[in-house]
C-alpha cells in the first residue's frame, strides 16, 4: 500500500508559481501596492456579502496570487486569529490558520494550479481536467469549524479547455460559504460564461515607491543582497510595475539577457550567427527555464514597444531608431504578425517538449527574415 506522502515530499516538488530562491505568495505576508484591492475584499468579508467568485486580475507578478492567499486566510481564521487586524484581510502570523496554509495543510483550502511530473521533471503545460476534478471531493465535504472553504485557481489562463469548463460547472453550482479566488493576467480570453459569474478585481502596476519596498522586502526574505539603487533605476523600467518581474531580472542577469536583445535589434537586418548559437546554447540547459522565460519576455516586449515605437513615434530613444530604421515602408503589419507567430512557436515547443535551442535558433531567423523584408 502506498504510504501517503510527508512534509518533507511535498516541500520537494517544484511549484510552477514561484520564483526560485523567493517566498511563495502564500508565504507572503506583506502586500504592497494593492490597499485598494485589499481593502474592497476586506469589506465584502466584514458586510457578510462575499462574492462566492472572485476574478482577481492585473499583469503577471503584481501581488494577485499573494492577495488571494491574504483572503483565504481571514476567512478560513478561527475565532481571534485576527486579532488586531479584524477590519483588513491580515491574521496572526504564528496562528494555527497562518501555519496550515504556509504548509499547504488547510483542510478548507484547495488550490488549482498546474502540476509537476515527477518521472518527467517538468511541470504540465496547462492545467489539466483531473486537477479541476479534486474539486468534486473538496466541495463535498462539510465546511469546517470557521464556516467558510477556499478554492484558489493560479491561474485560470493555464486551464485547458476539459478544466475550464469543469471549473465553469463548479461556479454554476457554488455551495455555500465557498468563495473561489481565481488569478488571471489575460481575463479575455477566459470563456466569457466564467467571467460573468465573477466579482472581477483589477490590480494595478506598482508604482515606483511600492515597487522598491515590495522588491527589497522579498529580498531580504530570502536572505539575499540590499538591492543597489543603481540597479533598480535600470531594472524598474523593463519591470513594469511587478516585483516578480524585477527580481527575476535581477536574479536571471536580465540587464545582461537585455543588452544581448539590444544588440541583436541593433544589428539586424545583419544577424550574428555565432552569437546567435552562443545565446541558444546559454538557454539551451534545463535548468536555464527561468532564463529561458525571461528571455522570451524580453523579446516580446521589445517587439511589442518597437512596433508601439514605429506606429506613434513615441518611445525609448533605442526603440525609437530600430522601428525608424526597420518598419518603414508599411512593415509594421510584419512585424505585428511576427509576434504573433512567435509566441504561437513557443507554446507549441513547450507543449510538445521540442528543443530550445532550434526553437531560439528559429525565433532569431524568423526575426532577420522580417527585418530584410
Amino acid at each position: 500500500m502506498a504510504r501517503a506522502p510527508v512534509a518533507a515530499d511535498i516541500e520537494a516538488i517544484p511549484e510552477a508559481d514561484r520564483l526560485e530562491g523567493f517566498p511563495h505568495p502564500r508565504e507572503t505576508q506583506a502586500l504592497f501596492g494593492q490597499s485598494k484591492a485589499e481593502r474592497v475584499m476586506s469589506d465584502a468579508l466584514a458586510s457578510g456579502k462575499m462574492h462566492h467568485a472572485w476574478l482577481v486580475t492585473g499583469e503577471e507578478g503584481i501581488g494577485k496570487a499573494t492577495l488571494c492567499y491574504k483572503a483565504a486566510g481571514a476567512l478560513l481564521a478561527r475565532e481571534g486569529e485576527r486579532g488586531m487586524f479584524a477590519a483588513g484581510l491580515d491574521i496572526e502570523a504564528g496562528s494555527t490558520t497562518a501555519r496550515q496554509i504556509v504548509a499547504r495543510s488547510h483542510p478548507g483550502l484547495i488550490v488549482i494550479r498546474r502540476p509537476y511530473d515527477l518521472k518527467g521533471k517538468r511541470f504540465a503545460t496547462t492545467i489539466p481536467i483531473d486537477e479541476v476534478r479534486r474539486l468534486r471531493s473538496f466541495l463535498s465535504l462539510s465546511a469546517g469549524d470557521q464556516g467558510w472553504r477556499a478554492v484558489i485557481v493560479d491561474s485560470a489562463d493555464e486551464l485547458n479547455v476539459n478544466a475550464a469548463n469543469a471549473l465553469l460547472k463548479s461556479l454554476e453550482e457554488p455551495p455555500p460559504q465557498t468563495v473561489f479566488l481565481i488569478v488571471s493576467s489575460a481575463p479575455g480570453r477566459l470563456l466569457p460564461t466564467i467571467r460573468s459569474r465573477c466579482r472581477t478585481l483589477a490590480l494595478e502596476p506598482l508604482t515606483t515607491g511600492d515597487l522598491r519596498k515590495a522588491a527589497q522586502a522579498a529580498l531580504t526574505a530570502a536572505g539575499k543582497p540590499v538591492l543597489k539603487e543603481e540597479d533598480f533605476t535600470s531594472l524598474e523600467t523593463l519591470a513594469k510595475g511587478s516585483p516578480r518581474r524585477l527580481l527575476a531580472l535581477l536574479e536571471g542577469g536580465g540587464l545582461a539577457l537585455q543588452a544581448r536583445l539590444d544588440k541583436i535589434f541593433t544589428s539586424l537586418p545583419a544577424l550574428d550567427v555565432a552569437a546567435a548559437h552562443a545565446l541558444a546554447d546559454d538557454l539551451q540547459p534545463a535548468a536555464q527555464e527561468q532564463k529561458f522565460e525571461l528571455f522570451y519576455d524580453l523579446l516580446f516586449d521589445q517587439l511589442i514597444r518597437t512596433v508601439r515605437a514605429g506606429a506613434t513615434g513615441e518611445g525609448r530613444s533605442g526603440d525609437l531608431a530600430v522601428a525608424k530604421r526597420l518598419m518603414g515602408g508599411g512593415k509594421l503589419a510584419t512585424y505585428a504578425q511576427l509576434w504573433e507567430t512567435l509566441v504561437r512557436d513557443k507554446a507549441d515547443a513547450e507543449a510538445l517538449n521540442l528543443d530550445r535551442k532550434s526553437l531560439i535558433l528559429d525565433t532569431l531567423s524568423r526575426l532577420e527574415a522580417a527585418a530584410r523584408g
